[in-house]
C-alpha cells in the first residue's frame, strides 16, 4: 500500500533514525542550479528525494503542492521508472522547505506555471538511477560478483548465474556506505515500464478513506480560530473600530487589527463568525470607492485609443491595412475571474518563543516561510511550514505577499496561542486576487485571396507582476508578459504584426489564474482567426492550417482534433462545431466543441474533442484527467464567471451568482495524446484556453452571432441572434 505522509525537516531527521539510516539519495544538477540553492555538502544528506529504509520501504519526497493535478503520482513515477519499484508500493511525504527542494528553475520552493514534471523530471530520473546502481553495487560486493552480473527488479537485486537476490531494504544500508556513481545511466524510453502506463493515483485511497489531510483539516491542541473583517473596498483603511459587543459574543476571544483587516478570534468558527457580524467598523474606503464596471469598461476603451507599448512588431501593419481588400476591426473583452477553488484559502500558525509552525496548503513554500520569518523576527531556519493538500489552487495559493499566512502568523504572534484563520465563501470571493480584465481591440486585412497580410492586437489590462519580487523578470519596456502572452507570439503566418500593450490602473489585486494570460488571449486569438476564416469564405480548420505551416506539431494537434471529431460530416439538426488551437505551458492543445442552444439562450456543450501535444509524458490518465478538468474549468468561465464592482464593492459573493458549471452542464470530454519524443511540456493549464474560443466559434457556426464577450450567458446569446 502507498501512503502519503506531512513531514516536517525535524520528521524527516527521525524518520531517518527510526529506519536505522537506510539509503538517502539527493541529486545535484550540474549546470541546472537555481539561484539561491547550494549542492548539498554530501550526496546522503538529510534533504533528498529518496528515501529506501531497511524495512524495504521506499519513499519519495516531492517539493511540488498537490492540489489534484497529481504531482504525487507523476512524480514519484519518474523515480519508479529508474529504481526499478512498482509505484503502487512507494510512499509519498511532502518536501520540508529547505534549499535542495527549490524549483529546479527558480531558485524558490513553488508549484506553478504547469512546470511540475518538466522542471523535475531529469532530476528525480538520476536520483532513481544513482539509487539503482548503488544497490546494484552493493548487492554485488555482497556477492563478490561484477555489478554487471546484477540487475535490478521489482525492488530486489537479482544475481543472474546463482538465481541468488536482495531485497533493496537488505542493501540500504551497504549501499549508503558506496561511492555515488561518477556516470548516471539512464533508461531508454523504449525499455520503459512504469513512464507512458496510465498507473493510478497514489494520493486516491486517502482521498477516498478521509486520511488525506487538507489544510482546513489541521487542528492542533489549544487552537483558536480567527476570520477578518476585510475591508468593503479594495485599498480601504479601517479608522475607527467598535468591538465592544464582538467581545461579548460567547467564546470570542479578541478582536484585534491586523494588515488584511480586523480580525476576530474565538474558541470556534462559528463563535469568530458571529463575532465578525456585531463588528462595527469605519472605513475610510479610498480611491476605489467609486469602482464601477461599467466605467471602468469605459476608461479601458479610451486608453486603448493610444499606441501602447510594443509587445511584438513585423512589417509595417498600418500601411498593409490601407492596401487590404478586406477589413475586419473587433473589440474583445473578458472580465475579472475569481479562482474559487473548493476548499477557501485557510493557514493555522503557530508561534512560540525561538520557532514557528505553519500548515497549510499552498503553492509558494520560500515566499511565505520568509513572510513568516519578518512577521515573527526569527531567522527563516526557525520557521517549520508543512505542505497540506491543497483543496484547489489555480494559482490562488500562490499569492507574491502571502497575505494569508500572514494573517495566521500575525494573529498567533499576538495571542501567544496557536491560530487558524479561515476564509469563508465570500471572503474569497470578495477578497481579490482576481484574473485582470482584459479590453483587446483588434484589426485584421485579408488579400484578394483571403489570407491575411496585417493583422494589430491592442491589450489593455493590469499587470500581474508589478510591485512583486518577479517584476524585475516578467516587466519588460511596460510590458507584462503574461498580459500578453499567446498574443505578442502568435503563431500564424502574417507578414505585418504589431501587439502593443497598455498597462492599466493598479488597484483591484489581481493574480495569475489557471493558465494566466492564455486564458484570455486564446480567445481573442483563435475567435478573431475564426473570423478571418469566415470573412475570407474558408473553412476555419484549413484556414488555420494554411497559416501555420512553420509549426508542425500545432498542424498535428489541430489534425488529430479534427479527425477525431469527424470534422465536416454532418451534425444533428440544431447543433454546431467550432474549433481552436492554442500553445501554451510547453504544451499544444486543439479541441472542438459541438454545441447547441436552448430557447432561453442558454448554450449547451455536447461534446468536446482534445488533442494534446504536451512531449514525453509519465502517466496518459493524468494527462486526461488535466484536460477535462481544465475544459470544466475554462467553461465555468466562457459561460458564467464575472467579477463586476459597483460603488467599489465586488457584487459576486457565493456559488449561487458565481457558479462553476454543474455535472448536467459538463460535456462529454474525449482526449487523444499526440505521442513524440519532445521534451515534456505543461499538463495542468493548457486545456483551459481553447475551451472558450472553440465554443464561441462553434456557437457562430450554429448562429452566424459572434459573441466577443465573455462570459456567454443567455441574455448576450439572445441578444447577439436578435431573439427574445
Amino acid at each position: 500500500m502507498s501512503g502519503i505522509v506531512i513531514v516536517s525537516r525535524r520528521d524527516f531527521l527521525k524518520a531517518g533514525i527510526v529506519l536505522g539510516g537506510g539509503l538517502i539519495i539527493g541529486v545535484h544538477l550540474p549546470g541546472g542550479t537555481a539561484a539561491g540553492m547550494e549542492p548539498p555538502r554530501e550526496t546522503f544528506a538529510p534533504d533528498a528525494f529518496i528515501r529506501i529504509g531497511t524495512d524495504d520501504s521506499v519513499t519519495v519526497i516531492v517539493n511540488k503542492s498537490e492540489m489534484g493535478q497529481g504531482v504525487y503520482t507523476a512524480l514519484p513515477m519518474i523515480v519508479a521508472e529508474e529504481l526499478e519499484v512498482d509505484p503502487a508500493t512507494i510512499r509519498v511525504e511532502a518536501a520540508p522547505v529547505t534549499p535542495p527542494y527549490n524549483h529546479a528553475e527558480w531558485g524558490i520552493q513553488a508549484t506553478g506555471g504547469s512546470t511540475s514534471v518538466r522542471s523535475e523530471w531529469d532530476r528525480l530520473a538520476r536520483a532513481g538511477a544513482t539509487a539503482r546502481m548503488m544497490l546494484v553495487a552493493a548487492a554485488a560486493e555482497t556477492w563478490k560478483v561484477k555489478p554487471g552480473q546484477c540487475r535490478a527488479e521489482k525492488g530486489f537485486v537479482l544475481h543472474q548465474a546463482s538465481g541468488r537476490r536482495l531485497s533493496y531494504g537488505k542493501l540500504a544500508e551497504r549501499a549508503a556506505r558506496l561511492k555515488p556513481p561518477a556516470e548516471v545511466q539512464l533508461k531508454s524510453p523504449k525499455d520503459y515500464s512504469v513512464i507512458g502506463r496510465p498507473v493510478k493515483r497514489l494520493d486516491t485511497p486517502a482521498k477516498v478513506d478521509g486520511t488525506a489531510l487538507f489544510g482546513l483539516d489541521v487542528a492542533i491542541p489549544g487552537m483558536l480560530t480567527a476570520v477578518v473583517a476585510r475591508p468593503p473596498v479594495f485599498g480601504a483603511k479601517a479608522m475607527k473600530i467598535h468591538h465592544d459587543k464582538a467581545e461579548k459574543v460567547p467564546g470570542v476571544k479578541r478582536v484585534i487589527p491586523i494588515d488584511a483587516g480586523v480580525a476576530v478570534i474565538a474558541e470556534s468558527f462559528p463563535a469568530a463568525v458571529k463575532g465578525r457580524e456585531t463588528l462595527e467598523i469605519e472605513w475610510n474606503e479610498g480611491p476605489l470607492a467609486g469602482l464601477d464596471s461599467g466605467r471602468q469598461r469605459d476608461e479601458y476603451a479610451e486608453m486603448a485609443k493610444r499606441p501602447g507599448a510594443v509587445a511584438a512588431r513585423r512589417g509595417d501593419p498600418d500601411a498593409a491595412l490601407k492596401q487590404a481588400v478586406k477589413r475586419i476591426d473587433a473589440v474583445y473583452e473578458l472580465p475579472y475571474l475569481a479562482h474559487a477553488p473548493l476548499e477557501p484559502l485557510n493557514c493555522v500558525a503557530r508561534v512560540e518563543p525561538g520557532r514557528c509552525d505553519i500548515w497549510t496548503g499552498t503553492q509558494m513554500q520560500t515566499g511565505d516561510r520568509n513572510a513568516a520569518a519578518k512577521i515573527t523576527g526569527l531567522p527563516p531556519e526557525k520557521i517549520t511550514l508543512r505542505t497540506m493538500f491543497l483543496g484547489g489552487g489555480f494559482g490562488r495559493r500562490a499569492v507574491p505577499d502571502s497575505h494569508f499566512v500572514r494573517e495566521a502568523v500575525q494573529a498567533s504572534k499576538a495571542m501567544g496561542k496557536p491560530v487558524k484563520v479561515v476564509w469563508t465563501r465570500d471572503d474569497d470571493i470578495h477578497g481579490g486576487w482576481y484574473r485582470p480584465t482584459f479590453h483587446n481591440e483588434l484589426s485584421a486585412g485579408l488579400d484578394a485571396a483571403g489570407m491575411p497580410v496585417a493583422w494589430k492586437h491592442r491589450i489593455v489590462c493590469q499587470s500581474i507582476a508589478i510591485g512583486t519580487p518577479f517584476e524585475k523578470g516578467m516587466v519588460k519596456n511596460g510590458v507584462d508578459d503574461t498580459s500578453v502572452e499567446g498574443a505578442a507570439d502568435s503563431p500564424y503566418a502574417v507578414p505585418n504584426f504589431l501587439c502593443d500593450y497598455h498597462m492599466a490602473p493598479a488597484g483591484v489585486p489581481v493574480l495569475w489564474w489557471r493558465s494566466v494570460g492564455h486564458s484570455a488571449t486564446a480567445f481573442v486569438k483563435e475567435s478573431f482567426i475564426d473570423e478571418l476564416a469566415h470573412l475570407a469564405g474558408k473553412d476555419p480548420y484549413q484556414y488555420r492550417r494554411q497559416l501555420l505551416g512553420k509549426h508542425p506539431r500545432l498542424v498535428g494537434a489541430l489534425d488529430l482534433a479534427t479527425e477525431k471529431a469527424g470534422w465536416g460530416k454532418a451534425l444533428p439538426e440544431g447543433r454546431g462545431r467550432g474549433i481552436a488551437v492554442h500553445e501554451s505551458f510547453g504544451s499544444i492543445v486543439a479541441q472542438v466543441a459541438e454545441v447547441s442552444v436552448g430557447a432561453k439562450g442558454e448554450i449547451r456543450v455536447h461534446r468536446v474533442v482534445c488533442a494534446v501535444d504536451c512531449g514525453r509524458f509519465v502517466n496518459p490518465g493524468i494527462i486526461e484527467a488535466q484536460m477535462e478538468s481544465g475544459i470544466a474549468f475554462g467553461l465555468s468561465a466562457a459561460l458564467h464567471g464575472a467579477i463586476t464592482f459597483k460603488n467599489g464593492r465586488v457584487e459576486q459573493s457565493n456559488y449561487h451568482d458565481y457558479p462553476i458549471i454543474r455535472m448536467n452542464e459538463m460535456p462529454r470530454v474525449e482526449t487523444h495524446i499526440v505521442r513524440n519524443g519532445e521534451k515534456p511540456g505543461g499538463i495542468g493549464e493548457p486545456g483551459v484556453p481553447p475551451v472558450a474560443p472553440a465554443v464561441a466559434n462553434a456557437l457562430f457556426a450554429l448562429t452566424g452571432a459572434r459573441l466577443r464577450t465573455l462570459p456567454m450567458t443567455p441574455e448576450r446569446v439572445l441578444a447577439a441572434t436578435g431573439k427574445t
